[in-house]
């Protein structure tokens, strides 16, 4: 069995990457049409996974953010009055809404966002799909444990 001085060698290198790595996902700066709208990382979760997935109802969203449906409402209220995003009926079902990017700012979204979801295909892509699960894993096993030492909620 390992034990935690046996991963130091590890942390060393993960402690030097981490803000390498924040430091350069900053210096990507929102595409000019985003700018004013001040988003916030939460804002940009949601972006990801319709720029990524397509159309998807609010509850299909909370569940790929891991936050409650209530969350997505207000945030795609607040993102659909700045026109990032619109809601339309669901042709099967009526009751319920697709939310979706814009036309408008679908571009501009998919090369701001688009060149981080590049990145770990081609990072992620020559792994085992056991090997990204474990990559995955570990990267929600560390969010986790910085969220239990500073005593804040999980969030996307």
């Amino acid at each position: 069995m390992s034990t935690p001085e046996a991963a130091d060698g590890a942390v060393r290198e993960l402690m030097l990457v981490f803000p390498r790595l924040v430091g350069r996902i900053k210096k990507l700066p929102p595409p000019a049409a985003l700018r004013s709208l001040e988003l916030t990382p939460r804002h940009l979760s949601l972006l990801s996974m319709l720029l990524l997935d397509g159309p998807l109802t609010v509850s299909e969203l909370a569940e790929r953010l891991h936050v409650a449906p209530t969350t997505v409402s207000l945030l795609v209220s607040e993102l659909s009055g700045k026109e990032v995003l619109h809601r339309r009926a669901d042709p099967e079902d009526r009751r319920r809404r697709i939310v979706d990017l814009h036309d408008d700012v679908r571009p501009a979204v998919s090369r701001w966002l688009a060149p981080g979801a590049r990145a770990w295909r081609e990072a992620l892509g020559p792994l085992t799909p056991a090997e990204r699960r474990l990559v995955v894993d570990t990267l929600l096993a560390y969010e986790a444990a910085v969220t239990r030492t500073i005593g804040e909620g999980p969030g996307p």
